[in-house]
């Protein structure tokens, strides 16, 4: 008799909190697992999910706030109200583990599976964990971390292991050639990729178009730039503007020469992973928790990375930093390729399965 194996995942918010889950669910489909979701009622793990035919299951939650508002006297109720929710999903379902993204639909579900003895494997992206995930981690099994930097973080050492963070398979196996016919571009000048996360970037499409008459001089542009923010002013040959790419994404970063982009978790190891020259734009903190200027910094620091901060963000800086990245091109790549990253989907699918064996 088959040996029930059933996990449920959690995590979304943005699709940086549901990405790495869809290629570990791709492995453990091919093994043969049984795979639900516990999500969010609005955010784009929904959407996201169900496109992969997964049971998709929606709770309430309410987000958890550093800051004074009047949500915090009521996302309180919505959290303990998903935490009920959740218990009860896994009463039904019956999983031998829960595995959890972060973002703050995940606490409730973490919670859930502690107060019923099930494992939780947490996973922190981030160099510098969320609040999500803090709270999450004293209920947790063990802690997967994207970073060894990151192991400074936390006291007790012994739930930790630094896996890596799984990258979609396909983003491994682009077409270069196939980006090329994609964009209408050509061999002739070097292409730079831009792109400013899933809804795009006001701040980042500006500063490109603004910097387009002097960048187009020696290279082409393949400029990822959000739903209904494509402008079509600027028509230039070697600018081609995109609202939003899938399937198409792992071509038209294959076929970049330069990557500039935001400095979340997921952009940084995928292009840590596929070696890419980059330049990275972080969030500012009135816009975010810090996170990405902590991931930017240190991977600056370290030699791997060129920066430009929010506050300096100007056509001027990134046509520097254009030039500077593509003088220095080849010492970059170098450094890039001394990187030997884990295989971070088999060692977390290697650790789940851990779990039902033990």
């Amino acid at each position: 008799m088959a040996q029930h194996k059933c996990i449920i995942f959690t995590g979304g918010g943005s699709a940086g909190h549901v990405t790495p889950n869809i290629a570990i669910i791709n492995k453990l489909r091919e093994q043969g697992w049984d795979i639900n979701y516990i999500g969010s009622k609005q955010g784009i793990e929904q959407e996201l999910i169900t496109k992969l035919d997964i049971s998709y299951f929606p709770i309430f939650t309410g987000k958890l706030r550093r800051y004074f508002s009047w949500q915090n006297f009521i996302d309180p109720v919505k959290i303990l109200f998903g935490i009920w929710q959740a218990f009860w999903l896994c009463r039904r379902l019956k999983p031998n583990i829960i595995f959890s993204k972060g973002g703050f639909v995940s606490f409730p579900v973490v919670v859930a599976g502690w107060l019923q003895n099930i494992p939780v494997i947490v996973h922190e992206s981030d160099l510098t964990p969320g609040l999500a995930n803090k709270l999450s981690f004293y209920f947790a099994s063990k802690i997967c971390l994207t970073f060894a930097d990151s192991v400074r973080y936390f006291q007790d050492k012994s739930k930790i292991i630094v896996t890596g963070t799984p990258v979609r398979e396909n983003l491994l196996h682009g077409d270069a050639n196939k980006g090329l016919e994609l964009c209408g571009f050509n061999h002739q000048k070097k292409i730079i990729l831009v792109f400013g996360g899933s809804l795009g970037a006001a701040s980042i499409n500006k500063v490109i178009r603004q910097a387009l008459p002097e960048l187009t001089k020696n290279y082409q542009i393949a400029h990822i730039c959000g739903i209904d923010k494509i402008d079509a002013d600027y028509n230039y040959q070697e600018y081609k503007q995109f609202t939003y790419l899938n399937e198409e994404f792992p071509h038209v970063i294959a076929a970049a020469d330069i990557v500039i982009c935001r400095s979340g978790a997921n952009s940084v190891y995928e292009l840590l992973a596929l070696k890419k020259p980059h330049i990275f734009i972080p969030l500012a903190k009135n816009a975010s928790r810090g996170d990405q200027i902590d991931n930017a910094l240190h991977f600056t620091k370290l030699g791997f990375s060129q920066m430009i901060l929010e506050g300096n963000l100007n056509k001027d800086a990134v046509i520097e930093k254009v030039l500077l990245l593509t003088k220095n091109q080849h010492v970059i790549e170098e450094k890039l390729n001394t990187l030997n990253l884990p295989n971070s989907t088999k060692i977390i699918c290697e650790l789940v399965a851990g779990f039902i064996m033990s």
